[in-house]
């Protein structure tokens, strides 16, 4: 019996050339990317790492700490603008070119005072012939006035008949009518004129100068009426304050107020508060009240940036911060506070109203609670609602304690 044989050669493992070569081109293919995985893994780690690291050092680290309570408050110090007592602007009130000028700004003019005068030919003009038109209706009235006057003599002795009479009657009262008109028009002619003269309404200091020798005015009545003057009164000035809520009961009219300006260094300008607006606002929760201030001397100017001192008594304590906490932009003035969402603490914005300056720290009479988280140093770039990584008090945002301050988890 004759035994078969395999037709395909076989290695000395076993197997066919053919699957040995495909073993081969599969271990060399894992070897290949088990060197790609191993390049690629760490550079996704670093990239992950590098992105968490950023993003880590764009939020902002701040530390924070509580209002310290102090005594009830018997004097509340707000920001306030100067106000001239009384302040208009002077416009022409007819048209022409400027003709010359009296005063200048910073010239102290009295009510009545002559401050320019307007060229006006066209008014001068049309009065001219409002005058000859009067001096026409007068002798034409004369004239009918007389008629009538003979008609009703004629009617007496019948030589004319009643409607003649009737006729002449009615035109003596048109005549009368049309003088009336014509002395109507000369008077407003002649008051149109009157305005060439410009004078000052009342006492005070003028502000502004907007004209100049020969510049056209206009009234208004073909466009724009320019502005030729500004006037104010400065003799009283008047100062609007927004008093905190907690303290509206205490603000009354004649209560005593000082002010005070950073050019009048350790000087006081009495006032009175006169008024208040008897409403709260909504939107800031205060008062609006009204202080008067003498300023006979005119040392205080219009515009100005005042601070007002009010004599109030509360039972509320004043919170105490340092003054590192305070942001000073625009006119507000501000604290950064911060709040728990969802996503971490987020910084907030909150506009406050200080009481007295106590040198390194401040009082805080209204926009603050004790129970406030407020962030002491806070960067210039704070924004409201900007998301923060709350540090403890006395750390640098880099980790390390500051001088004099606790380590990370030490105590507030």
């Amino acid at each position: 019996m004759i035994e078969r044989q395999d037709a395909v050669p076989r290695s000395p493992s076993g197997l066919p050339p053919s699957r040995r070569g495909a073993l081969w081109v599969i271990l060399a293919l894992a070897v290949v990317a088990a060197i790609v995985i191993a390049g690629i893994i760490p550079r996704w780690r670093t990239r992950a790492a590098l992105k968490t690291e950023t993003h880590d050092l764009a939020i902002p680290s701040v530390a924070v700490i509580h209002p310290r309570l102090g005594a009830p408050q018997t004097e509340i110090v707000l920001p306030g603008n100067i106000q001239a007592f009384t302040d208009s602007p002077i416009y022409a009130r007819t048209n022409g070119y400027l003709k010359k000028w009296y005063a200048d700004i910073g010239a102290r003019v009295e009510a009545g005072q002559l401050l320019a005068e307007i060229e006006t030919p066209e008014v001068d003009q049309q009065l001219d012939q409002a005058r000859a038109d009067l001096n026409t209706s007068q002798a034409n009235f004369r004239l009918s006035e007389i008629t009538a006057a003979r008609y009703q003599d004629l009617l007496k002795t019948d030589s004319v008949s009643k409607q003649d009479v009737d006729n002449a009657n009615g035109d003596f009262e048109a005549k009368k009518a049309m003088v009336a008109s014509a002395e109507s028009n000369v008077r407003r002619l002649e008051q149109l004129q009157s305005f060439e003269k410009i004078y000052a309404p009342f006492q005070g200091v003028i502000t502004a100068r907007n004209t100049d020798i020969g510049h056209l005015i206009n009234s208004g009545a073909g466009g724009p009426a320019t502005e030729l003057f500004h006037i104010a009164a400065i003799r009283k000035m008047r100062v609007y304050v927004n008093v905190p809520q907690q303290y509206s009961q205490a603000v009354k009219p004649g209560i005593t107020a000082y002010l005070t300006f950073q050019e009048f260094t350790g000087r006081r300008f009495k006032g009175e508060l006169v008024r208040t607006a008897d409403s709260i606002d909504s939107a800031s929760r205060t008062l609006l009240v009204e202080v008067d201030a003498d300023n006979a001397s005119g040392e205080i100017l219009p515009g100005a940036y005042t601070e007002v001192h009010l004599n109030v008594s509360s039972d509320a304590p004043a919170l105490i911060l340092p003054v590192s906490a305070l942001i000073f932009r625009g006119n507000n003035l501000q604290v950064g506070t911060v709040q728990k969402v969802q996503n971490g603490d987020q910084a907030r914005l909150a506009t406050i109203i200080l009481g007295h300056d106590l040198g390194s720290e401040v009082e805080v009479v209204s926009g603050l609670s004790a129970n406030d988280s407020v962030i002491v140093n806070p960067p210039d770039s704070l924004i409201d609602g900007e998301i923060v990584r709350v540090v403890a008090a006395g750390v640098n945002v880099d980790g390390g304690a500051a001088p004099g301050g606790t380590a990370p988890g030490g105590p507030d």
